[in-house]
């Protein structure tokens, strides 16, 4: 999880040099009172393939749960599902771009009233790109800020 944290800063501190300042709105921690910078997210493609054809979704747009999810992951956590939150999402459905084996990262966003994780889902890439899928990876949408 580190090394994952790691090569995002990198990223996003190479993005900052390249393309100048990045502005964030700081809003409230779900889990305390304490600023959270949510990170804009523009790209369009990632390291191993193009994003063009998925819909693009304001994190505004998707469900409440999910900006929480958004900024736990942004604050790296702690997360509801600490078994299951930041592992490694395989892609098996082969419906995102093909990446190494450990590009992809899920983690878990709340469904109210479920006695289980539910079907939602952030699926986080090395490069920074964000995917929400509320169908359990039938399908993606890559977030935006």
């Amino acid at each position: 999880m580190t090394n994952h944290r790691s090569r995002f800063a990198a990223f996003l501190l190479a993005f900052v040099a390249f393309f100048g300042v990045v502005t964030a709105t700081a809003e409230a921690s779900p889990i305390s009172n304490e600023p959270v910078s949510i990170e804009p997210v523009s790209i369009e493609q990632n390291a191993c393939g193009d994003l063009a054809g998925f819909t693009r979704a304001a994190l505004s747009s998707l469900p409440k749960e999910a900006t929480d999810t958004y900024k736990l992951i942004q604050t790296n956590g702690p997360f509801p599902y600490p078994k299951n939150d930041g592992v490694v999402f395989q892609n098996r459905e082969k419906i995102l771009p093909a990446c190494a084996s450990s590009y992809y990262h899920e983690y878990t966003v709340i469904t109210p009233g479920s006695s289980t994780r539910g079907a939602r889902r952030i699926i986080t890439g090395d490069g920074g790109e964000y995917f929400y899928t509320g169908d359990h990876y039938a399908s993606f949408k890559v977030i935006t800020v």
